[in-house]
């Protein structure tokens, strides 16, 4: 039990002397191999190569040598499972079973890096880089992610060994509750989750406004929702006891002692190590009651969702806890006056708690002195899509999108041009070409008709349709409603049909007149944010790309070639070798022809699946 200020320090160091390695590169005698265990590498088999290489390890007699440590998500997720071998920081992707032996034997054995195993991009001749060095992670500033890929999540003390808790006694011993609100405000931390909220004036109202409250809550949304979306998952995978720390200090702040965590379902590891680590907490003392020897005592519980989208909306959130079908409620009054069990209530999602120790261990300044002038500090964004540096990436507020998805993201594959960037998810909106150099903030990114939302980064080639993409979300959104309101309810299944009428090339010009008119009354109508924000995706690209919508509508064409009614796959004669490999692969016998002569598709069969455009080894069937 740990019950000072002394004892927490004393596992601290002790500690600190296992993650030196690792977080100093220091030489301390062993090798730390450290192996992604979050949701993506787990997927790709790390839990395997975890097993198979402690097995290999104990066959070399290097158990005492060398430390293999599960992690949570790097971030370069498009190179897992990724391993990591300190004090040299040597990275090694696309880490697999039968690479294994040659690394063991050679590198943490004799010392020589298996160099056609390493990230190209580490490897420069005989030097060989850090991950650090990357251009992925050179322009990154981790703060809500500083411990992901570095320690082992699901050990208390390697989270102490990093400061951990140290945020949680200086509250408890050294700061009154508006001593902890007035530093939130001084760092311009805005909440994560949405709509960018000030962190500190949300805990303020949750304190002041109803001060003789037998009981207040604490709660955290974990729902994370939005398709694409896996930054919240990353962190309770990565470092959970940064939201359990967090999460106190907000008990403490607004006068609660009961906390919720509601995640969904389909994050079993990070429910998982979530539990875990509350378990941990609770074992020494830094959970449950007179926390560090104070007055203040503070539990944690779990709620899991079942994945409906309209429970990211907070007081639907809220309504789900308590047991009842995850509906929002109309505001006001807002859960800081009447939240959960309809007690006043603060409510943040996890990346906003992940910055907190930080920012009253390190000062109001130090946040406030990142990013820009009204968006304060870094943003987390799950980026995916068309990019070659798929994962997580964390920003400084400012930074352009044209640095995300260039630099760090490594720009669109196969030589394809960039088109567009869906930020917010089904409540954001497409960002073109000519807005690449805009500083990501909340007040610019809602100026271009988009949103921050909770940090999703879709980006998209020119072989996306853009009415199709705005289709797709409005499907999402369709069937994540919850149904209370008709705005919602009915308002977007109208968009969606209208929508897939111009897909279909069955729509006219004054269909969108009034798809845009009935945007805008579902925004102005919609009970909560699911359907205030449904409109989103069709606004913006109505407003950037409405010549696509006019060529489908007037032209009856697609110009990706995505929409498949508007749309039909030829073959060019001129290039046709007459292999009649496309017919023998064609699935509904659509193609046919005579060997050494150019083949034809007989339009009224073809599925416009494209197995044949992908089987011919001459580029000569093409979508039209």
């Amino acid at each position: 039990m740990i019950k000072t200020i002394a004892e927490l320090n004393a596992v601290k160091e002790a500690a600190a002397e296992v993650v030196k390695t690792r977080v100093n590169c220091e030489d301390a005698g062993v090798k730390d191999v450290l192996i992604c265990g979050g949701t993506g590498c787990d997927s790709s088999g790390s839990k395997k190569i975890v097993e198979f290489l402690k097995e290999e390890i104990a066959k070399a007699g290097l158990q005492d040598k060398v430390n293999v440590i599960t992690t949570g998500c790097f971030g370069l997720c498009a190179l897992g499972p990724i391993m990591i071998v300190y004090p040299e920081g040597t990275f090694y992707a696309k880490a697999s079973v039968e690479k294994i032996p040659e690394i063991v034997e050679e590198h943490l054995k004799n010392g020589n890096p298996v160099k056609k195993y390493l990230y190209d991009e580490t490897v420069d001749g005989d030097n060989i880089k850090s991950l650090n060095e990357t251009a992925f992670y050179a322009k990154q500033q981790r703060v809500a992610l500083r411990n992901c890929g570095v320690i082992d999540p699901e050990n208390i003390n390697e989270y102490i060994a990093r400061d951990g808790y140290q945020a949680l006694y200086k509250v408890l011993t050294t700061m009154s509750q508006d001593d902890v609100v007035n530093c939130l405000l001084d760092s311009g931390l805005r909440g994560r989750g949405g709509a960018g909220f000030p962190t500190g004036r949300k805990w303020q109202l949750a304190k002041d406004l109803v001060k003789d409250a037998d009981q207040k809550y604490v709660c955290c949304n974990a729902d994370e929702g939005d398709p694409g979306a896996f930054m919240d998952r990353s962190v309770l995978e990565g470092d959970p006891h940064a939201l359990i720390e967090a999460m106190a200090i907000a008990g403490y702040t607004i006068g609660a002692n009961q906390g919720y965590v509601y995640v969904r379902a389909e994050y079993p590891i990070a429910v998982r190590r979530l539990q875990k680590a509350i378990d941990q907490a609770e074992e020494q003392g830094l959970l449950g009651d007179n926390i560090f020897g104070t007055n203040f005592s503070f539990r944690l519980g779990l709620r899991l969702g079942a994945g409906a989208f309209v429970c990211g909306e907070e007081t639907a959130l809220m309504t789900s806890i308590e047991g009842n079908r995850g509906e929002p409620r109309p505001r006001p009054p807002f859960p800081a006056v009447k939240g959960l069990f309809d007690k006043p209530t603060v409510l943040n999602n996890v990346e906003t708690y992940a910055n907190i120790p930080q920012i009253i261990l390190k000062g109001a300044e130090w946040h406030a002195s990142m990013g820009t002038e009204k968006s304060k500090g870094t943003k987390v964004f799950a980026v995916g899509g068309k990019i070659n540096n798929t994962g997580l990436v964390e920003v400084p507020m400012g930074t352009t999108l044209r640095t995300v998805i260039e630099e760090i993201g490594g720009g669109i594959p196969n030589g394809k041009k960039f088109k567009a960037a869906q930020t917010g998810g089904p409540s954001g909106g497409c960002i073109p070409p000519e807005h690449l150099d805009i500083p990501i903030d909340y007040d610019n990114l809602i100026a271009i008709g988009s949103m921050m939302g909770s940090g999703g980064l879709i980006v998209m080639d020119e072989d996306n349709c853009m009415v199709d993409i705005a289709k797709f979300f409005l499907e999402f959104t369709v069937d994540e409603s919850c149904g209370k309101c008709t705005p919602c309810r009915i308002g977007t299944k109208r968009m969606y049909e209208m929508l897939d009428q111009i897909t279909k090339g069955k729509a006219t010009m004054e269909d969108l007149d009034k798809l845009e008119k009935l945007c805008y009354y579902i925004k102005d109508n919609a009970l909560c944010g699911l359907g205030q924000t449904a409109p989103n995706p069709v606004l913006s690209t109505l407003r950037y790309f409405k010549d696509e919508y006019i060529a489908h509508v007037q032209d009856k064409t697609c110009p990706a070639h995505v929409c498949k009614d508007l749309m039909k796959v030829t073959i060019i004669a001129d290039q046709c070798k007459g292999c009649s490999l496309c017919s023998r692969k064609c699935p509904v016998g659509a193609i046919s022809g005579e060997i050494k002569s150019p083949f034809t598709i007989d339009q009224d069969k073809c599925i416009k699946c494209g197995v044949c455009i992908d089987t011919c080894k001459f580029k000569a069937i093409v979508k039209a």
